[in-house]
């Protein structure tokens, strides 16, 4: 080992079994030789530990070298000591990737890798974010930073993610991530499973022809407005109470109740943006608190449907005024607000938001999103966020209520 009177950086790495005092223990040893710490970091796998600190230390490094070895010794621990010329990294990761999967094979990420090596990004660090009901690993990466890099990243790791069976989300890096405060979600096939009207004209006997016009119209194939009048025409002389039963039979996506009851605790404002129905969404909006409700409006006339909805059309362009006016409303600014929805009427407002989400989405709505999710877990939403799921049942388990249902 080298030796000077100089200052100079070295970098620390102890590896082995986790327990105990190993940090302790290397805080005390590099105390006895005085150094100044730069920086730390640690990691444990499966109860294996690697820890890494970066110090400064005059004098002779051998002594620094003998006083590590012995401690780690007794703990059982490997020590690997270098000098580290260069000083310590300063510039912070431009980008978070976050890739989910179940699984995640090795392949995949490797193709994750090796296309983010290609572009000329560096990973700079990788942490597991969920075991469940995906496996989400974050990648924090320095990228060539211009106006053209999100889009070339995105654009390269959606073609991975189109080959593999993962989702891969590309975000800026820094506070911006962190410093969303508003989301809002299209209900039908986003927020809960299905599509509202189809259940109102199930009733009708009608729900294979309203059905049809409702995938087209998701497309992006029919002009949203028109279509749902025609749709709703379909529910002529139904029963008003009809809107109770279907409002109680709402089934929501798995992970829903989850995303909401974590989004609330971190102080977002949560609301749901519809082209679907008031009467049927604003019990289910009660019962999980949330803040905001823009949905359309049934006419009931003595007690029937009419077949006609009243008041402004929440259509394309509705549904981003709706975001801008909940934005607005709650003081946010736009780039701090999140959409979520799956199809071509969302396509306004998902661009007109800071992170726009594709939650199983149709071809026209992914062409648009800032990233897509193509499993049918809307708590993905979260580790999209930064959020982890052992930060996510911590706080479950202070409330009583950690439930992990069993994945076939």
């Amino acid at each position: 080992m080298e030796t000077s009177d100089a200052k100079r950086t070295i970098l620390i790495t102890v590896s082995g079994p986790d327990h105990p005092g190993v940090t302790s223990s290397l805080m005390g040893a590099l105390s006895s030789v005085g150094v100044d710490l730069l920086d730390v970091e640690q990691v444990v796998i499966h109860n294996h530990l690697t820890l890494g600190v970066l110090v400064t230390a005059d004098g002779d490094v051998e002594d620094l070298q003998d006083a590590v070895s012995a401690q780690m010794a007794d703990r059982g621990m490997h020590v690997d000591i270098d000098l580290d010329p260069h000083g310590r990294e300063q510039a912070a990761s431009t980008h978070a990737v976050v890739v989910l999967g179940r699984p995640i094979s090795a392949e995949a990420f490797q193709a994750v890798a090796a296309e983010l090596h290609r572009q000329g990004a560096n990973i700079d660090s990788i942490r597991g974010v969920a075991d469940y009901p995906l496996t989400g690993l974050e990648l924090m990466i320095k990228a060539v930073d211009t106006e053209d890099s999100d889009a070339a990243i995105r654009e390269g790791l959606g073609a991975v993610s189109a080959k593999y069976p993962i989702d891969v989300a590309v975000e800026r890096g820094g506070l911006a991530r962190r410093a969303k405060r508003v989301i809002v979600f299209d209900v039908d096939s986003t927020l809960i499973q299905g599509e509202v009207i189809e259940m109102l004209a199930a009733k009708a006997g009608r729900e294979a022809e309203v059905a049809a016009v409702t995938e087209a119209a998701m497309r992006g194939e029919l002009d949203f407005a028109e279509s749902l009048h025609e749709r709703v025409k379909a529910l002529e002389g139904l029963d008003a109470e009809v809107i109770d039963r279907v409002a109680s039979s709402l089934e929501l996506t798995p992970g829903a109740r989850t995303t909401i009851r974590t989004l609330n605790r971190l102080g977002y404002h949560c609301g749901v943006v519809s082209g679907g129905f008031r009467q049927v969404i604003e019990p289910l909006a009660g019962e999980l608190e949330l803040d905001f409700v823009r949905a359309n409006t049934l006419e009931i006339v003595d007690g029937k449907l009419t077949g006609r909805v009243i008041g402004e059309v929440v259509d394309r362009e509705g549904k981003a005024r709706a975001l801008a006016a909940f934005a607005e409303q709650m003081g946010v600014p736009m780039e701090q607000t999140v959409a979520v929805g799956d199809g071509a009427n969302d396509i306004d407002m998902l661009t007109a938001a800071g992170l726009g989400i594709a939650f199983n989405a149709k071809p026209a709505l992914r062409e648009v999103a800032d990233t897509t999710l193509d499993h049918p877990y809307l708590d993905a939403v979260l580790f999209m966020l930064g959020v982890t799921r052992d930060e996510v049942e911590a706080a479950d388990s202070r409330d009583g209520v950690v439930r992990r249902v069993p994945i076939d």
